[in-house]
């Protein structure tokens, strides 16, 4: 295990195959920077374009199409005074006839003051706003996709890409099928607050120091990007319309327990049907994004830990 100090110096809008910036080791912890979804650094200059630049893509080695791409969320944190947002809901959540009838913002951006001591944010200039509680989340991140192709960051996939799902935290471990050799890791867009869904198509936009590590469990079946923490596992499914990404994130977390990990299927759907919860990833990109979860202490009580398959630790408690 090494600790990689990576400054990027290039940024990426597509997920794909590009030639690596960084190679890493299985069980190596880096530490990076990204800039935020309209391509601000930490010092507010502008240094990459537009949508969502990623740092990367991190070459990552022993990984090999049919493996999982393990990536350990150690630390991640906004590292700069402002943030900012758009200000209006967007078409994808309000009815057409409410929508026609609103006022074309201006400015289109709200800018917000970030305390990154404190971990506060609020809009800027706003006696009226209250300052609210950061829960700093990565937006936007994967894995190079198979065939050659390349994905435009504005979206999200089997890949992982723009999921904007605000569990994609400190202390969450995620999951990807591994597609090229290598993986071809990326990041970015990190957002200092969200609420489900990115309904006003941003959350607090920032740049941040990204802390993580990287491991690799071989010959594994993931069809789409899952999750992991102390008290959850998750899986996101990505489509339109938004009844399609629930079925690709039950269909995984069904397969993952029954077909991966040997569990009477009856006995998982009697499960599943009342204790499954649905997270809102994003509702605004080019595909939707929507989270099955289950608690970890409830699969242990039905005696359904997926811990067997060694793709995650045993549930302890």
């Amino acid at each position: 295990m090494a600790l990689v100090e990576f400054a990027p110096s290039k940024w990426f809008n597509t997920i794909g195959t590009h030639e690596p910036e960084c190679h890493l080791k299985p069980g190596d912890v880096v530490r990076t920077r990204t800039v935020d979804a309209g391509g601000a650094d930490h010092r507010g200059e502008t240094v990459a374009g537009r949508p969502n630049p990623m740092t990367g893509p991190f070459h990552v080695e022993g990984a090999e199409p049919g493996d999982a791409l393990v990536m350990h969320l150690i630390g991640i944190k906004p590292d700069r005074s402002t943030g900012w947002t758009r200000n209006i809901l967007a078409g994808d959540v309000l009815d057409p006839d409410y929508l026609q009838g609103l006022p074309v913002p201006s400015p289109a951006l709200t800018v917000w003051d970030v305390d990154t001591v404190a971990g506060l944010v609020r809009v800027s200039d706003g006696e009226d706003f209250p300052w609210q509680s950061m829960d700093p989340m990565i937006g936007c991140f994967g894995v190079a996709p198979a065939g050659g192709e390349a994905i435009s960051t504005a979206t999200p996939g089997p890949h992982g890409g723009n999921m904007d799902y605000r569990g994609w935290r400190d202390g969450v471990t995620a999951l990807f099928p591994v597609s090229v050799p290598g993986a071809l890791l990326y990041l970015g867009d990190v957002h200092a607050l969200q609420g489900d869904g990115e309904i006003v198509g941003t959350g607090i936009e920032i740049s941040a120091e990204v802390e993580f590590s990287v491991d690799v469990v071989k010959n594994q079946k993931l069809r789409w990007p899952r999750g992991y923490n102390d008290s959850d596992i998750f899986v996101a499914g990505s489509a339109r319309p938004l009844d399609q990404a629930t079925r690709h994130a039950t269909t995984e977390v069904s397969r993952w327990l029954v077909d991966e990990c040997g569990y009477d299927l009856e006995k998982v759907h009697l499960m599943m049907g009342q204790q499954v919860r649905y997270d809102l990833g994003n509702i605004y990109d080019p595909a939707y994004t929507m989270v099955c979860r289950l608690s970890r202490a409830m699969l242990a009580d039905w005696n359904l830990d997926p811990g067997r398959t060694g793709l995650l630790p045993a549930y302890n408690g």
